[in-house]
Order: structure tokens, then sequence, then C-alpha cells
């Protein structure tokens, strides 16, 4: 793996690489071609979502999106999830491999798991500013799964 920084939940470690930027709603996006971004869930979203199972978009290729508007939704082990674009833009495809084999996700978050690409411009994060995000979110995030990490 390229550069990364890592961020701890509990004793579990959280890498994020250098080479791509971060939304908030952990998702990393990774340029592809001018102003196209590829998005996939962060390590910090895999190890709280544990065991993707199950995933569907409400909204097809080719469809322009605004900000946080609901897209999909994910299944997992431990949750249920409505998911929402992490900037505006037009989203020129999803990684199709997935809604046979969501599992990808588990196993291959940074590269073949991939989610979507979308055509745009939004407010993204460098990893460090992700870590710090984190950081702030994390006690909040630690009451609110309850001893979940350590199952």
């Amino acid at each position: 793996m390229s550069d990364h920084l890592v961020f701890m939940m509990g004793e579990f470690e959280a890498i994020f690489p250098t080479d791509r930027q971060y939304a908030k709603n952990h998702m990393w996006a990774l340029p592809q071609a001018a102003g196209v971004y590829r998005f996939g869930f962060t390590a910090y979203a895999v190890r709280l979502l544990q065991d993707v199972y199950f995933l569907e978009w409400s909204v097809d290729a080719g469809a322009t999106l605004a900000e946080r508007q609901e897209m999909g939704a994910i299944e997992s082990k431990k949750a249920e999830s409505a998911l929402y674009a992490p900037m505006a833009g037009r989203l020129p495809r999803f990684n199709d491999e997935l809604l046979s084999d969501p599992s990808t996700i588990n196993v291959d978050k940074y590269g073949r798991g991939w989610l979507f690409e979308i055509e745009g411009s939004g407010l993204l994060l460098s990893a460090a500013d992700y870590i710090n995000h984190l950081e702030s979110v994390w006690e909040v995030t630690q009451r609110t799964i309850k001893g979940q990490l350590n199952d």
C-alpha cells in the first residue's frame, strides 16, 4: 500500500491511504479523470459495518445527485443503513460487480470494493483532516456502538 495514516479504533487499526481524499460520510475519493472521483467505504466504515452482505441503489447511473441525497442502502452483520451522496454531481457509473457480491467491500475496500463514481465537486478532506474529524466523533461513536468492536 502507498503511504497511509492510521486511526486507532480501540485495538483495531483503521488505515487511510494518503493518495486519496475523504468525505465526512466515511467514504474515500480517488480522482479518476478531470472532475471524476471514484468512491468507496473507508476502513472506519467497513469496521463499523462488519461483513457487508447486501447493497442496493435507488438511483440509476447517469443521475444527477445533490450532496447528501439518499442514493441507496446497505446491510451488514452490524447495521442497516441508507447511503448518501458524498458530493453533488453526475453519477456516471456504479461498480456493478458489488451488486452480485458486495462482500468484496470487506476484503478490498480501497481497490475492487469501490462503490461508484461521481463527476462533480464537493468538500473533500485530506487523510490527516479526515482523521481529525474521526477524533472529534470517536467518543460519540463508541457510546453508540456499545462494545460491538469487542465482538
